[in-house]
């Protein structure tokens, strides 16, 4: 037995994925061929696998603000969300392998680690005068205290230019926002961060100095960002949501917390897949709604400011129209129907 492979029982299944040909690219199951409950569940472990390696370099020291590990986790949430947006396009798997590269330079420790942001999928280059802001902050002497928002901010631009070239500026104008944002809090953030000098003590005799009129303060810009709950077949309980859906609801309630921000709204939007009657259908959109407001509130969410829809089959984002060997398959292909959207709307100081 390699001795990688010895416990803690957690790290165990990890350490022998680290070891020998493992550590090669895991390559998603082609597109055309993701119509099977075994293709889609044998994607999500390629997932959580990846995310079991960046906990993995954390639990042994490795900064969750450190620059490389934070891109390759903004990667793999990238690589993700499109995946479960059902994107069919090459963008899911040329994400992940981004990811993947930078763990496994980490993980042998490779110095020194590739500072470059690839546009990966042919992605547009959007926004020049971001990609100059976060070329500054590289240089910066206060680069450590931001690594993480500049890394994010580099995988927005590329995730923005994707959706640009595939659907056109509507669908990329939420993340190249992202960008923007994180780059300007980045910017600010660095400049604190710089130590302060020490001027000597002069005994001098100043005169009164003029009233100071305070500069006008920055006024709040909306800001809006989605998460997609996903659900088993003909199921609205919260343990029949797909796990890793459920982690990057967690994740998007912190970022709609975060210092400069204020939740405005989240609004919930209910879909079922084709299968079943219509009015059943509405009913089980509804019911998710209800499960994933209930999970909002839990987390802190005042109920006032969740706002619901429902949509029942009525807006699939999956045709699913070929020819399946099983029902299981054809169910798990219709996966990104049976979803709540998550819509928060916030507004930050910029």
């Amino acid at each position: 037995m390699n001795p990688t492979c010895l416990p803690p029982l957690r790290l165990m299944m990890l350490a022998c994925l680290l070891s020998g040909a493992a550590v090669q690219a895991q390559n998603l199951t082609p597109a055309d061929q993701r119509i099977s409950d075994r293709a889609i569940h044998a994607d999500y472990q390629t997932f959580e696998q990846a995310q079991a390696r960046i906990r993995a370099l954390n639990d042994k020291g490795r900064p969750l603000r450190d620059y490389h590990l934070a891109k390759a986790q903004c990667w793999l949430d990238t690589a993700f969300h499109e995946y479960s947006r059902n994107d069919r396009s090459a963008f899911p798997q040329e994400a992940l392998n981004e990811s993947l590269s930078l763990v496994q330079q980490m993980e042998r420790g490779a110095s020194p680690l590739p500072m470059d942001t690839r546009l990966v999928n042919d992605a547009d280059r959007l926004r020049p005068d971001l990609w100059a802001a976060a070329d500054r902050l590289r240089s910066h002497a206060g680069l450590q205290c931001v690594a993480d928002q500049l890394a994010c901010a580099e995988v927005e631009l590329v995730h923005a230019g994707n959706e640009h070239r595939q659907q056109g500026w509507r669908h990329a104008k939420p993340y190249v926002q992202m960008a923007e944002d994180a780059l300007a809090l980045a910017g600010a953030t660095a400049e604190t961060c710089l130590p302060k000098p020490v001027a000597p003590v002069v005994a001098v005799v100043v005169p009164a100095p003029p009233p100071v009129v305070p500069a006008p303060r920055p006024l709040p810009q909306p800001f809006e960002f989605q998460v997609n709950i996903l659900f088993n077949h003909d199921r609205y309980q919260a343990d029949q949501a797909r796990a890793m859906t459920l982690e990057r609801l967690d994740a998007a309630v912190r970022r709609a917390g975060e210092a400069g921000s204020t939740l405005v709204q989240v609004q919930l939007v209910g879909h079922a897949d084709r299968t079943g009657k219509t009015d059943y259908n509405e009913a089980l959109a509804r019911a998710r709604v209800q499960t994933v407001s209930r999970l909002l509130q839990d987390k802190g969410v005042a109920p006032s400011l969740i706002s619901t829809a429902v949509r029942g089959e009525r807006d699939p984002v999956s045709a699913c129209e070929g020819k399946f060997g099983s029902r299981a398959e054809e169910l798990e292909c219709l996966l990104p129907n049976r979803r709540v959207e998550v819509n928060f709307m916030t507004t930050r100081i910029r």
